[in-house]
């Protein structure tokens, strides 16, 4: 991962943190593995304790913020704990991917 994408996903996580508990906040995608380009999205995956519509919009209103603030497109997505640990999405490709493959930050 380039320290330009290193700094964005810390600013991120730096400005999501008053407003959400974050269980998890990992980078992934090309980016995460270095053969991105110059137009490729910065993957952010978040796990968050807890979640209602209004607090995902905030969420998606800063990570809209850094990315325009940093001239890149931020794709975040955005799951709850319980969806992790007690549903059929913790065996899903993505979440297994973003386990294995993911840079914590």
């Amino acid at each position: 991962m380039l320290v330009k994408d290193k700094q964005i996903a810390e600013e991120l996580k730096r400005r999501l943190s008053p407003i959400v508990k974050l269980v998890d906040f990992r980078v992934f995608g090309s980016r995460a593995k270095g053969d991105a380009d110059e137009y490729s999205d910065l993957d952010i995956f978040l796990e968050v304790e807890l979640l209602n519509k209004a607090l995902k919009d905030r969420i998606l209103e800063i990570v809209w913020e850094v990315g325009f603030e940093n001239n890149i497109k931020i794709s975040a997505l955005i799951f709850t704990r319980s969806e992790i640990e007690d549903s059929p999405l913790r065996s899903s490709p993505i979440v297994r991917s973003v386990a294995t493959e993911g840079i914590r930050i």
